[in-house]
């Protein structure tokens, strides 16, 4: 059996009772922090809660050199670990399908995602929102600062009137990447990002959440121009550029994310 488990956003307490269990009962245990990671808790502390030892394996080691991963799933019940949920923006549908193409039994234990933190704490109905996009480091490509894919799929969900999800950058498995980049930080900020993006949209509305899932995460709504001057602390953020707001919408936005009044559609819009 290979077990995928989501571990949650934020800590080694934010896994469900269920992935609990199954990390108990597997012989071996094995997770990936590269696509994303718990800002509030190494590996360490993972072990020590649940009394395990995990194997953490790079993006080479997953993609490439699955074999360790699937010889212990045939040979007793191994689990698969990443943080937020294991078939979501961290999805590891390929190694899923090598397993059963190899006869071995697979499970997917889910976890709280990003997506979902992002539609609750902003209080945009998750149903209103399109495709989802990740804003890269302008030091890793070729396409400006904003990647024209990135562009066409904001404008696209806008004029659909749908909300587009932006995950931030992550750089933590390659010192090489780094060096590429401007900054000592592998973790895009959402100021950062709020500056890339209001080079085509600086006076739209957008709103930051960040640290999803902690003790005290952090909900702000302004225009692009004005999140790109103000800091929101420790990683992780991420960004979500709203569509057309039904009325509970704004006033969410208003009462919990302190959008401007200016911003948000008046009584005769709705």
């Amino acid at each position: 059996m290979l077990t995928f488990i989501g571990l949650g956003l934020y800590d080694e307490g934010s896994i469900t009772r269920e992935g609990e269990a199954a990390l108990q009962a597997a012989d071996r245990v094995f997770a990936e922090f590269y696509t994303s990671r718990l800002l509030g808790a190494d590996v360490d502390d993972l072990e020590a809660h649940h009394g395990i030892e995990i194997e953490v394996r790079d993006r080479a080691g997953v993609e490439q050199d699955p074999e360790p991963i699937l010889q212990a799933a045939e040979n007793g019940d191994a689990v698969f670990l990443t943080a937020g949920d294991t078939m979501i923006s961290t999805t590891h549908a390929d190694l899923r399908v090598r397993a059963a193409d190899r006869g071995i039994d697979t499970r997917v234990i889910h976890g709280v995602t990003a997506e979902t933190a992002a539609s609750g704490l902003t209080g945009l109905q998750n149903y209103r929102f399109g495709k989802a996009v990740t804003l890269p480091f302008p030091g890793l490509h070729e396409s400006g600062d904003v990647p024209p894919s990135v562009i066409d799929a904001i404008d696209a969900n806008r004029e659909r009137g749908l909300h587009t999800l932006v995950y931030l950058d992550i750089k933590v498995d390659s010192h090489r990447e780094l060096s590429a980049l401007d900054t000592d930080d592998p973790y895009m900020t959402a100021d950062h990002a709020a500056g890339l993006l209001a080079n085509d949209w600086e006076d739209e509305l957008a709103v930051v959440v960040a640290r999803a899932g902690s003790p005290e995460p952090v909900v702000a709504a302004d225009r692009l121009s004005a999140l790109a001057e103000r800091s929101f602390g420790d990683p992780l953020h991420l960004l979500v550029i709203p569509g057309e707001l039904h009325h509970v919408e704004a006033d969410a936005l208003e009462s919990l994310a302190g959008a401007p009044e200016s911003l948000l559609p008046t009584e005769s819009d709705r």
